[in-house]
Parts: structure tokens; sequence; C-alpha cells
């Protein structure tokens, strides 16, 4: 059972939920040598490693809006994303392990090495993976499949899995934290650093460590545009996963959003979304001395840059700091790996014909 079920048993009879990951994911801290006096401690939270065959942060809302699908009766679900997408990528992963067909209406992104083996891995699970040239096209491919009709066979997962019902994946992070504290596995972080993208992760982990009484202050690296990362939309996600959950177990309390515990950093997002940064890519190799983990450079690496940067600015000086991996750690299965891209519809094979992005590990 995961915390937030055993800390509010109701929710576990009320909301719709499939275990896919493996809960709590560990915390590891960084040798005091990699951060001398910069800060009292730097630590990491594992989530890269919560399932197999695919890590990373989305699992933990995956685990609720399939659940959410099998129980409408839907053969499949449908959802949006850049051709690399991470989440589109999870989605067809956890989608087909429960039975249920994916289709992944995916829009251009600049070219990197990981756009290929997401495409691949994603094929490889089984998704129909439909090529839209802009984000208004992708709506339209919705609608000309009937995916929007009521009561249609394919349940809508939002893009980044970011709606109330998702987000309550990542309340329980931040109550999984909160417990990680109780129990003496961690120090309570003075600031948490995570990337900011679609908000679903960082609303949740906001909502979660309030209901748990864990006073940490959310360091949030924005990684997207500025329409998709806003205040307005974070609050939405906020109060509207607070209401679901009071609903389903009034116990769960109706916090204000305490707007003086969240910081957005808007200066390491660089050109663009999924455009590397050299702080951002710098940052992958400061990653793997300090915890010998491995980022990428679209939202982990720009994250820790964030981090880096205020451990050298001194801003974290007698504190401890937290960083959330939210990327996956789990090797690419060798099947998907020796997948033929030609597999793929013709729209996608440009990943692998044209040259990367400069910064690139493999351009």
């Amino acid at each position: 059972m995961i915390e937030l079920f055993a800390r509010y048993p109701r929710l576990a009879d009320t909301l719709p939920w499939r275990p896919l990951g493996s809960w709590p994911t560990p915390v590891q801290r960084a040798d005091p040598g990699f951060h001398g006096e910069s800060c009292a401690g730097l630590w990491l939270k594992r989530d890269d490693r919560c399932a197999e065959p695919y890590g990373g942060n989305k699992v933990r809302k995956l685990e609720f809006l399939l659940a959410d699908a099998l129980e409408q009766g839907c053969r499949g679900v449908f959802t949006f994303g850049v051709a690399g997408s991470n989440h589109a990528l999870a989605t067809a992963v956890y989608a087909g392990a429960l039975g249920l067909e994916a289709r992944l209406l995916l829009t251009p992104q600049s070219n990197s090495s990981f756009v290929g083996r997401n495409l691949r891995m994603g094929r490889w699970a089984g998704a129909r993976q439909v090529h839209c040239p802009t984000e208004a096209a992708a709506r339209s491919a919705a609608r000309a499949l009937g995916l929007h009709r009521p009561q249609a066979d394919y349940y809508r997962v939002p893009g980044g899995g970011s709606s109330p019902l998702g987000v309550a994946g990542f309340v329980n992070a931040g109550v999984e934290l909160a417990a990680q504290v109780r129990a003496g596995l961690l120090p309570r972080p003075d600031a948490l650093y995570v990337a900011l993208g679609t908000m679903g992760t960082a609303a949740g982990l906001a909502l979660g460590l309030a209901a748990a009484g864990l006073q940490t202050r959310l360091v949030l690296v924005r990684v997207v545009r500025e329409d998709i990362a806003s205040p307005e939309r974070f609050r939405a996600l906020y109060h509207g996963a607070a209401r679901l959950l009071h609903r389903a177990d009034p116990r769960f309390p109706l916090l204000p959003l305490e707007r003086g515990r969240i910081e957005v950093r808007h200066e390491f997002i660089g050109p663009g979304y999924a455009r590397f940064t050299a702080a951002g890519m710098a940052a992958l190799g400061e990653a793997r001395a300090a915890f010998g983990i491995g980022l990428e450079g679209t939202y982990t690496g720009k994250a820790f840059a964030a981090l880096l940067a205020d451990l050298r600015a001194g801003r974290l000086a007698g504190q401890h700091a937290l960083f959330w991996n939210t990327y996956n750690g789990q090797p690419m299965p060798a099947a998907a790996r020796a997948l033929d891209y030609h597999a793929l519809p013709t729209p996608f094979h440009r990943y692998f014909e044209t040259p990367y992005q400069p910064l690139d590990p493999e351009a």
C-alpha cells in the first residue's frame, strides 16, 4: 500500500489505483566531499529506478490515471507530447502492461539522441505513434479519431499526466518523503529541487508536503514555456487535487497554497524546451560525480544546474538540499534498442537521419 493510503485509508477504497512501481523510492546522500562547506548535506530521491522496465516521475501519476481508464471500461488511452516525450513513452509502456492500447499524438521537437531511443521504445511497447505537425493538429487528430466523444473507448491521459487525479501520485510522494524523514532516513530538507514542466509533480509535492506538515521550500526549475507552467495552472492543479482527495476522504485537509514556500526559477531554460544548455549539460557530469546517476538535458540537467548554481553562490550554506530525480534510470531493453526505425511512421524517420542539436553527447 502506498503511504497516502496508509495515512488516509478511505482513499484506498474510493480512488482508482493500480500498482506499477515499487514504493517508497530510496534516498541517497552525496559524499560530503562533493559539496564541502556549501551546504549541510545534499540528498537524492531515486524515482529514476521506481519501476521496470521504465522509471521516472510519470509512473506515480499513471498508477491513478490508467486505473481510472480501466474502471471506466476503456480499451485504450491516448495522450499528447513531443516526439521524444518521456511521458508519452511511460504511458505506452504501462498502458500496454495493463492490456490497454496506447495512441501517442506526437508533435515535432529539436533533434537529440534520446528522441530516437524513446520512439523506438514506444514502438516496442506496442504504441500507435501519430505524427502531428502542430499542437492544434494534435487536437484535431484526437477529434478525427473520435477520441473526445462521450463514453469513448479511449481515455484521455493529459499531457505530462498532470490532472488532479494524476497529481495524487505526487501528493503520495510528498507524504512518502515526510515518512522517510520521520524514520530518520534523511534530515528534513530545507530546499527540494525539481524540474517544472506540466506541473503535476510540483503541485503534488507542494500539497503532499503540506498535508504531512513537512516545512520544505520547493525550488521549481522551469523547463517549458511560461503558458504551460503558469501560476494559474499550478493553483488549479493544487486545489483541484486537494478537493478530489478531500471528497474521497474528508480527513484529507483542504490546505491553502503557501506561496512563500515555492520558488520558481526561470533562468535555466535557455533557448527553450528540449534545447540543451551548457550549464545543463555540464550538470550531467556533476550529478554522476555526486550520485552515480545519469541525467538528461531537457529536464533534470537544467534542474540540477540550478542546484549547483545555488551551492556555488552560497545560498544553501548550513542547509540540507534534496534533488528529486524525475528521469528514468532503467536501461533500454535490448529488443527496443535493436528495433529498425523504419517500422515507425515515416515522419519520425528524420530523428534518425538528421544531425542532433549542438551539445548532445552523441552529436
